[in-house]
């Protein structure tokens, strides 16, 4: 299959995701929704009582934004589109016909995660753009990031989103189920990962949760989920890859013998 065919096969993957409107809504409000809120919010709270709410900008709420857009609602929104993504054809029920048209079932599934990542990216990077123009705009005095922190907190945020998004494509796409994809992504994300971090006895076991490779590869501050654990760089990239490769695999290979 050459480049310029996979091309449009990833731009009608990319078309069916775009017409999921209430999808897309939900997902935009956990990204540039959370941001407007949360600048929004606090903005009008320094306006109102200046002595007892700071100002809504600088380096603090940029940070805070930041984390936010990763492993908190942002990551809401790439669950959401990859399991929208890894479930689609076969809750629309169009796989079978993609099948019979002699399509590859590889192709069929790879096409689903450069999609998901598009939308999901393109959501998150206007959302850093409101942030970055929001700490600076706000910041009224206070310190605000450096260039090197804002470019270095852009590649990290994309870096959890698509390894969150990867993932999400990857467990729905073996399990053909979107309620079960989405709740068993959001009650990892949210609740067992949480608590499994704070599990003590289970010691450097815990390096292999997302979150916590995550964490070592923040620029700034500590998460504050994982602040009390360390691990290299090295071993954070290395639990990250396998993530993403050992859902990606089972996507495929589900997707590859699945009945249509």
């Amino acid at each position: 299959m050459t480049i310029a065919i996979f091309g449009r096969m990833v731009a009608a993957e990319l078309l069916k995701l775009r017409r999921r409107y209430s999808i897309i809504a939900i997902a935009a409000f956990f990204t540039i929704g959370v941001i407007v809120l949360y600048f929004g919010v606090s903005a009008l709270e320094h306006a109102s009582n200046g002595v007892k709410n700071g100002p809504a900008g600088g380096l603090h709420n940029f940070e805070r934004a930041v984390t936010l857009l990763s492993v908190f609602f942002g990551s809401l929104t790439a669950i959401l589109i990859g399991v929208e993504a890894g479930t689609l054809d076969v809750s629309s029920g169009v796989f079978r016909d993609l099948v019979v048209t002699g399509r590859s079932r590889l192709w069929l599934f790879a096409v689903r995660l450069p999609a998901a990542l598009i939308v999901t990216l393109s959501l998150v990077l206007v959302a850093l753009g409101l942030s970055i123009v929001a700490t600076f705009g706000f910041a009224d005095g206070l310190p605000t990031p450096s260039g090197a922190l804002i470019a270095e907190s852009i590649v990290w945020v994309l870096v959890a989103q698509a390894v969150i998004c990867t993932i999400a494509v990857g467990l729905a796409s073996l399990t053909g189920s979107r309620a079960g994809a989405l709740t068993g992504m959001i009650g990892w994300q949210v609740i067992a990962s949480r608590l499994l971090v704070g599990i003590s006895f289970l010691g450097s076991a815990r390096d292999a949760i997302p979150n916590v490779a995550l964490g070592a590869l923040k620029p700034g501050q500590a998460l504050q989920d994982t602040n009390s654990l360390t691990m290299g760089i090295a071993l954070a990239v290395i639990v990250l890859a396998a993530w993403v490769v050992v859902w990606f695999a089972l996507g495929a290979w589900r997707t590859r013998t699945m009945d249509a």
